[in-house]
């Protein structure tokens, strides 16, 4: 048996660490440990993710057209008849 600590929870992750003891029919004590291990391993997984980069690419605007007006780009793309 572990040690004995005194911990103040937020009333949500009270009411959620209630709700899953029940669902599961384990103790107050095995359902905070066993959702204490699984954030724990979740953290430190997304620890090591490398961070998500965007490589932006200039796609250019063909010549002759403008960002000026932009029904007349929709205009020649949808047709004369969009709305």
């Amino acid at each position: 048996m572990g040690r004995r600590i005194t911990v103040a929870l937020d009333d949500d992750v009270r009411a959620a660490l209630v709700a899953q003891m029940q669902k599961s029919g384990k103790s107050l004590t095995e359902t905070a440990n066993e959702t204490l291990r699984l954030g724990l391993v979740a953290r430190e997984s997304a620890n090591k993710l490398k961070p998500f980069k965007i490589r932006a690419k200039n796609l250019g605007l063909k010549p002759g057209y403008s960002y000026d007006n932009p029904w007349d780009l929709i205009e020649e793309t949808e047709g004369a008849g969009y709305k």
